[in-house]
């Protein structure tokens, strides 16, 4: 689950080159986990096209504006920005340089219900407060009920983009060629932008090099989110090998090294909370209470209310594909919550 705990040697400012014509420019973030978000710029005959933009604030803007200026670029020069997911930390930004310099914006048509539906009346996690409820984890669904948002996270633009992003489209920018792969899971809309000549894969947050994405986090969640995840993942693995550019962390050598080490992670997983509901835990809550969490293996208890809301919701996608899977059963009691026993 996205609980930062990776070394931050990667966020030092400025454009970062990873191949002739791409660079790397991270991006800093207001919240106390992850601390910076990575940009790429693409150098085209359009302009430069970046890829994910960072959260819409003021540092944000003049960092990118800094490091397009020593690749001899302004703002106003970035023909496209292509967004991997509808997350705030790689959309609003985007958005917010539409206002400003009318930048065309693309996203994942994936992304096209939650986009729609999110409403700031309802707060950012309408769908996870239920789903808490499901999991047997009534009291920290009401502590995230009763969660104002922080002043970062109000007034954000929300709107739709230009353009979408098709799973199979080939985007042509001059001697680059990105494809285009749909790879729900993180969010049901996520894409990764692939270039096969370069050898490099844009990858968001579907492959992280030092932490496993959240899942469903979102205002329409996929019901079944770390099954579209295993898919996706599956998918880029039978891919030839590239560079790994995620959104957070370093720029590493092999997308299929850091795939392989997800796969297991959550087959470890899986069968840990199969091993918890069969010595007698019944709910996605009573297996996140016993299993441990991050690399330091803390207790639930011992995590921040945001991560505590992750953990359980994961925990409930884990169990959800063992029971699809058949290793357990699952029934709906007439609380609403979800019950799980072997099968």
């Amino acid at each position: 689950m996205t609980i930062a705990e990776q070394p931050e040697d990667w966020t030092e400012p400025g454009a970062h080159p990873v191949r002739p014509g791409v660079h790397r420019v991270p991006l800093p973030l207001p919240s106390n986990g992850l601390h910076a978000v990575n940009a790429y710029v693409i150098e085209s005959p359009e302009g430069p096209v970046v890829v994910d933009s960072g959260w819409a604030m003021p540092d944000t803007e003049k960092a990118l504006a800094q490091a397009l200026g020593t690749l001899g670029h302004r703002l106003a020069d970035v023909a496209h920005i292509l967004v991997t997911h509808a997350h705030w930390d790689h959309y609003s930004q985007a958005l917010r340089l539409r206002e400003t310099f009318g930048t065309r914006v693309r996203i994942g048509r994936g992304e096209q219900p939650s986009i729609d539906a999110f409403d700031e009346e309802q707060g950012f996690y309408p769908r996870q407060i239920e789903l808490l409820r499901r999991c047997g984890a009534p009291e920290i669904a009401g502590r995230v009920a009763a969660t104002e948002s922080y002043e970062y996270e109000r007034d954000l633009p929300r709107k739709q983009p230009d353009g979408w992003l098709d799973d199979g489209q080939r985007i042509s920018l001059g001697p680059v060629e990105l494809d285009v792969f749909a790879t729900p899971g993180h969010t049901r809309g996520h894409v990764v932008l692939r270039d096969a000549t370069a050898g490099l894969l844009f990858a968001g947050d579907h492959v992280l090099p030092h932490i496993t994405p959240s899942l469903g986090l979102e205002t329409v969640p996929d019901p079944r989110p770390l099954r579209s995840y295993l898919d996706s993942l599956r998918l880029v693995r039978g891919m030839p090998d590239t560079l790994l550019l995620p959104a957070h962390g370093p720029v590493t050598l092999s997308v299929h090294t850091r795939v392989e080490e997800l796969l297991a992670h959550h087959e470890e997983r899986l069968d840990a909370c199969a091993h918890e509901i069969k010595a007698g835990a019944r709910t996605a809550y009573e297996v996140a209470v016993a299993m441990p969490w991050t690399r330091r293996r803390r207790r639930l208890d011992d995590l921040d209310l945001f991560s505590q809301m992750l953990a359980v919701l994961e925990t409930g996608a884990h169990l959800d594909v063992l029971a699809d899977q058949g290793v357990l059963v699952a029934a709906d009691l007439d609380d609403g919550v979800r019950a799980y026993a072997p099968s």
